[in-house]
């Protein structure tokens, strides 16, 4: 997983570093928080939904991938952020729970597709509104936020 982009590494290769002030010190940590209670909620709305956190999320990639109603399973670890072979166990219990469907790739056999199926669209249907809600709760407090980490040099 790389931290910084090949820009950044550069720039921080050079010592062109940006100054960092005690206020901005403040909105990194608040930023940070802010990030860590949306996905505090995010966990409970999901497990309030009877739906283990890690599945809601490998639902909303499924979802969410542009313009394609399935992804391989290298894809949903890619998008995860977990390895090859956690996201093999991922993908099999939520087969088993009936939240998602997998098949060969016509195109590549050796992967494997998987699919949200009518209970894991019904179960993400129900999870995406309170998300959103939060999200255009927090949201003016994160533009804030970010807006001053951009222009504060």
């Amino acid at each position: 997983m790389a931290i910084a982009s090949t820009l950044q590494k550069r720039t921080i290769r050079r010592g062109k570093l940006p100054t960092v002030s005690e206020t901005d010190y403040e909105h990194l940590a608040a930023f940070r928080h802010a990030l860590r209670d949306f996905l505090h909620f995010s966990e409970q709305a999901a497990l309030a939904a009877g739906v283990p956190p890690q599945q809601h999320q490998a639902m909303l990639v499924i979802r969410g991938f542009a313009k394609r109603d399935n992804v391989t399973v290298g894809e949903l670890a890619g998008q995860l952020r977990i390895k090859h072979h956690s996201a093999v166990g991922l993908v099999n219990r939520m087969v088993a729970d009936g939240l998602m469907e997998k098949s060969r790739n016509p195109d590549n056999y050796r992967q494997m597709l998987v699919r949200l199926t009518a209970r894991g669209r019904r179960a993400l249907k129900k999870l995406s509104p309170v998300h959103k809600m939060e999200l255009a709760r927090i949201g003016p407090s994160l533009r804030k936020m970010l807006e001053h980490l951009e222009t504060a040099s």
